[in-house]
């Protein structure tokens, strides 16, 4: 189906759209590249797709579909986690990416600044502070939901679906909200955004599910606990480099993020257990293997939008100043000086962009995303409590980065949702059961 008449006036034919080349990707797969040119910045009605200025931008898109598809195979447009993560450069064809392309085309858009849809970064982001932060303002969600409806335009596609893991689910919101006459139906894997809680209480809710994520991991292994105790103990006391850059307990907490899974908590146990050595002269120290791991999963070298972004997705027309920072003050188990601090999760503090060096050079601009008190709006929430699009969503009991407690009273306030819960699933369900929750989700928007 081809659209004749988009949005705000704005007409975008296919020859504006680069289309190829397409390649296989196993036996039952293929792969087609999309570019193409849009704003940098749009005007601010989150309903118009209008250019601001003349500067443009490129963005990119992968199409995945059956070599057999039929022509009139409706599309699913994939909006992954994040922010500040490109779209997933699949290898193979199984999970939920199988079970899509039995019934859809999917595109698989890289997000404005990430991967080859005009990549940010300190080696890439020119300007002053304030003219990095203006950049980096034209990257949020409201942003990408107008590519995304350029792109539709360019394509020709009437209506389509989406499906949004995590941080795309928030845009999956947003999409919901500013252009639900696009949408056949939408589908939302951890990522339902809060549409009635304030960033900071969405932290405090964060912290505690995180603090119970904490005792159930010690509870398995108590061993775990005192092997934490040890290594903050000795990073306190003992000068232990990566790269040149000393530890903390605040890096030591971040491998935390591992408890957001439910198979890669159990590599924290491993971890934990072997982080220390017995060094040549006989003093213990920590392993060159612990310590790399420490700062992998600090340092946002493949990824700096994730830290520099991170709170602006919260930002729904009022400043974030640093919610997790101000909130953990709350939660003094959280503190770096705690006997043993609890591991942290997606809370990104102040420290963490100023101190690591994918970030250290755009963080007078991240201060002033912080403190910006001129942010748009992301959501309409009277549209959403009027929503007529199908709209299913699957909230994990135990997920620690977008909690049940926030997805509940969020989901309150969009009509007509159905809600597909799980209590043995983690943020990363979709990684680990991916067909099923595809297969009950797409059940319940009415396409399978």
């Amino acid at each position: 189906m081809t659209n004749t008449a988009a949005r705000s006036g704005h007409t975008a034919g296919s020859s504006a759209l680069r289309t190829g080349p397409t390649r296989p990707l196993g036996a039952d797969l293929q792969l087609t590249e999309h570019r193409l040119a849009v704003p940098l910045r749009y005007e601010e009605d989150p309903r118009s797709l209008e250019p601001a200025d003349g500067r443009e931008i490129e963005i990119f898109a992968r199409e995945f579909s059956r070599p057999d598809a039929a022509p009139g195979t409706p599309w699913l447009l994939y909006l992954q986690g994040g922010p500040g993560f490109p779209g997933t450069r699949y290898t193979s064809h199984g999970g939920w990416l199988k079970a899509a392309t039995e019934h859809f085309r999917v595109l698989q858009l890289d997000q404005r600044g990430t991967g080859l849809s005009h990549p940010v970064s300190r080696t890439t982001l020119a300007g002053t502070p304030a003219e990095q932060a203006e950049t980096l303002r034209c990257l949020r969600a409201d942003s990408i939901v107008k590519d995304a409806e350029r792109l539709r335009l360019a394509l020709g596609v009437d209506q389509w679906f989406t499906h949004g893991q995590s941080y795309g689910g928030f845009i999956t919101t947003t999409y919901l909200s500013f252009a639900p006459e696009s949408l056949a139906g939408s589908m939302i894997t951890a990522g339902l955004p809060p549409l009635a809680h304030g960033v900071d209480d969405v932290y405090r809710s964060t912290f505690r599910a995180v603090a119970r994520r904490n005792e159930e991991f010690f509870g398995w292994s108590p061993s775990d606990e005192e092997h934490l105790a040890r290594i903050c103990q000795h990073v306190r006391s003992t000068r232990e480099l990566v790269d040149g850059h000393a530890l903390r307990p605040g890096h030591i907490q971040r491998l935390g993020m591992m408890l957001g899974g439910n198979t890669r908590v159990h590599g924290l146990h491993y971890l934990l257990a072997e982080a220390f050595e017995r060094r040549s002269d006989g003093q213990w120290g920590l392993t060159a293997a612990f310590k790399r791991a420490v700062w992998n999963h600090f340092t946002q070298e493949t990824s700096p939008l994730y830290t520099v972004l991170h709170e602006t997705i919260y930002a729904d027309a009022a400043p974030t100043r640093w919610s997790a920072w101000r909130v953990s003050s709350e939660f003094p188990e959280f503190s770096e000086d705690a006997d043993v601090p609890r591991l942290t999760g997606e809370m990104m503090y102040p420290w963490h962009v100023q101190t690591d060096p994918a970030t250290s050079s755009l963080s007078e601009a991240a201060e002033i995303l912080a403190n910006d008190d001129s942010w748009g709006p992301l959501y309409d929430r009277a549209r959403l409590a009027a929503n007529t699009v199908p709209v299913a969503a699957a909230v994990f009991r135990d997920d620690i980065y977008v909690t049940r407690e926030v997805s509940l009273a969020s989901a309150a306030g969009i009509q007509g949702i159905s809600l597909y819960e799980r209590d043995d699933l983690h943020h990363d369900g979709i990684a680990e059961d991916g067909a099923t929750l595809f297969t009950e989700l797409a059940t319940r928007i009415g396409r399978i």
